[in-house]
């Protein structure tokens, strides 16, 4: 069975969303349920460490994209750092290049938002 392990914490005015194990279609609502839980808290300024993360669905990527979408609606955003190649292919194939900001380390992520 795959699990997923969360932890938040604010370094540098970002809350920093540590994400380990599989995003899928079991484990994603307690992914949205976390994220959403920030935003609404008015922790705008995410980042999402994926250095743990080993898959992605589709499920998870439409997290990812809703997350964006309502930080930057509320004048933050959501970025992605550390992503593992094999997760990163997927993020290229969805197209999300374009769209979410990817950075090598979580704290080249957070220094983003100075």
């Amino acid at each position: 069975m795959r699990t997923l392990d969360l932890s938040t914490a604010a370094v540098n005015g970002a809350t920093v969303v540590t994400v380990q194990g599989s995003i899928d279609a079991v484990t994603t609502p307690r992914l949205t349920e976390a994220l959403d839980t920030e935003v609404e808290a008015g922790n705008t300024n995410l980042v999402a460490d994926f250095a743990g993360v080993e898959y992605v669905s589709s499920a998870g990527l439409r997290t990812i994209l809703a997350t964006v979408k309502r930080a930057r609606a509320e004048g933050g955003d959501l970025r992605v750092a550390a992503v593992q190649p094999s997760v990163e292919k997927v993020f290229e194939l969805a197209g999300f290049t374009t769209i979410v900001r990817f950075f090598d380390h979580v704290d080249q992520a957070v220094a983003s938002y100075g």
